[in-house]
């Protein structure tokens, strides 16, 4: 996601469209996978290759900045708004982004924009659904920033691309276990997987045990 997220902001900077404001990555995994990114360029779609061979850096643009190091990560916190920060971990557990939380959630001018699926009971999901008095890091934070979501930059497959890829081994598959998703998504795509792939398909519940022949 950071890397669609860099790419969209790289657009967005050079065809003037938002304010020179500073953006900052400030994620030790992002970071690394970035530059793997960055060193793979044959791998990028079509739209993508044309901007790279038209001399467009996509993942470096002005005000990019990435916070390799702890003293980076801090500094980040001395820099007047307005910002740009990305920072995981995706469901706010853990992670750079406690720290920014605790600085930003209760800034009636901050918004926290998540992009990522955030599963019941995680404290992006509470977030999401109202929670006005949260914990975080073991401090209690008042949420009063604007919050927002944005569910097309999904890490996952959704049901019609899992279901495509099912198709082509369905004839040598025995049984699909729905194992990720929340239970009403789980137990459609369960369904279509038997009805309209011929596979038998169940989703098992905490604590269920299967044994496999």
């Amino acid at each position: 996601r950071t890397q669609e997220l860099l790419y969209e902001l790289n657009e967005l900077v050079e065809h003037h469209r938002i304010p020179k404001v500073p953006v900052f990555v400030d994620s030790p995994l992002a970071i690394k996978m970035t530059e793997v990114f960055k060193k793979h360029p044959e791998l990028y779609n079509k739209e993508a290759a044309y901007l790279l061979k038209s001399g467009d850096e996509i993942f470096n643009f002005p005000g990019l900045h990435f916070a390799t190091s702890v003293e980076e990560s801090k500094k980040i916190n001395g820099v007047a708004p307005p910002k740009i920060i990305i920072a995981g971990s995706g469901m706010l557990h853990g992670g750079r982004i406690g720290f920014h939380l605790l600085r930003n959630l209760s800034d009636k001018n901050s918004t926290l924009l998540i992009v990522g699926y955030q599963v019941t009971g995680s404290l992006g999901r509470r977030i999401i659904e109202g929670e006005k008095d949260v914990t975080v890091m073991g401090q209690p934070v008042k949420v009063r920033c604007r919050v927002r979501k944005i569910g097309g930059y999904s890490a996952h497959a959704d049901q019609a691309m899992l279901l495509s890829w099912i198709d082509h081994m369905r004839h040598h598959l025995k049984k699909v276990f729905v194992v990720q998703g929340e239970e009403r998504a789980s137990l459609a795509l369960a369904e279509k997987i038997r009805d309209n792939l011929g596979v038998n398909a169940e989703v098992p519940f905490v604590n269920s045990e299967v044994d496999l022949d």
